[in-house]
């Protein structure tokens, strides 16, 4: 079909939800009404629209405003994103198909948007309002972060207050004391906050190693901090070592199994079966301390 024809029909073709037939109601249904295992907490009726949204499809209870897009491209593609839904398809092909394939990937669609608004929500709530009187992870235990204006002009290091006697752990009762104004910046409390778990991290991180290297058999010889977004630790076959300071917001257990993870590289460099028995020899319950790594809700850094 000729691209202008085509833009002529889009033109004039209805850009109201399109309804799904008897056959994908019933697939849908079983998703957004009957199905809640596979985005726990989702509300069965939801909206989901695309800023850039110019078309829109029902899709069982639920109402997706999507981006369409049209290109160079033999068959109709689905993405979804932080912003939501778009859908590519062949300059060719008619909107009346564009929707029909709309309706066919609706299971799909739905959960991929439901379990995106709901990791969007996740990564909100793990966003700190750096300020006298925020709260975060240090070791698996919460801390609470107090200004002290300074005194003297020479630089003071950060106090971590254990919590008063007789207060149970985990009741937030630990303070870090840090030398600042009350009218700092966020921006300079969490860099004095980032300072601070770095400086505690290396001794903690090099004294895991010598424990974790005898029992693999394996020597590690340098040891680097890693600042990355998404990684928590590599192994060099050298014996370099880096782990991701950001580990010191999680338990002991959860830092032993990185520090284990990056060791057992240095007798298998890849994630093989056997690789895995490496790790579950010194860590036993690796595969839960793994999840947890995914799932605790620690500060977001960047």
């Amino acid at each position: 079909m000729h691209p202008l024809f085509q833009f002529t029909r889009d033109l004039f073709e209805s850009n109201q939800p399109q309804a799904p037939d008897d056959q994908t109601q019933i697939a849908i249904e079983k998703v957004v009404n009957v199905d809640p295992v596979s985005t726990p907490g989702a509300p069965a009726s939801a909206t989901f629209q695309h800023p850039r949204a110019n078309r829109e499809a029902r899709l069982g209870e639920a109402v997706v405003g999507f981006e369409f897009k049209r290109g160079q491209r033999r068959t109709i593609g689905f993405s979804v994103g932080p912003q939501g839904l778009v859908v590519s398809a062949p300059k060719w092909v008619p909107l009346h198909q564009v929707d029909a394939a709309v309706q066919d990937k609706a299971r799909w669609i739905v959960q991929k948007l439901q379990q995106t608004r709901l990791r969007h929500d996740q990564l909100a709530a793990r966003r700190t309002v750096w300020q006298d009187g925020a709260t975060f992870p240090f070791m698996g235990q919460p801390v609470t972060v107090a200004l002290v204006p300074p005194v003297t002009r020479g630089k003071i290091a950060p106090v971590l207050l254990a919590p008063p006697a007789g207060q149970a752990p985990g009741e937030g009762g630990r303070v870090l004391q840090l030398a600042l104004p009350p009218e700092a910046e966020g921006a300079q409390i969490q860099a004095a906050v980032q300072r601070w778990l770095m400086t505690e991290a290396r001794p903690l991180f090099v004294a895991r190693l010598d424990y974790f290297a005898p029992l693999l058999q394996v020597q590690w010889r340098q040891l680097a901090l890693s600042n990355a977004a998404t990684r928590w630790g590599s192994a060099r076959l050298d014996g370099a070592i880096r782990l991701n300071w950001r580990l010191m917001h999680f338990p002991l257990p959860v830092i032993d199994y990185v520090v284990a993870h990056e060791l057992s590289h240095l007798r298998v460099m890849d994630h093989s079966p056997r690789f895995w028995a490496v790790v579950r020899s010194v860590v036993p319950d690796y595969a839960a301390l793994r999840q947890q790594l995914k799932d605790d809700a620690i500060p977001r850094w960047v």
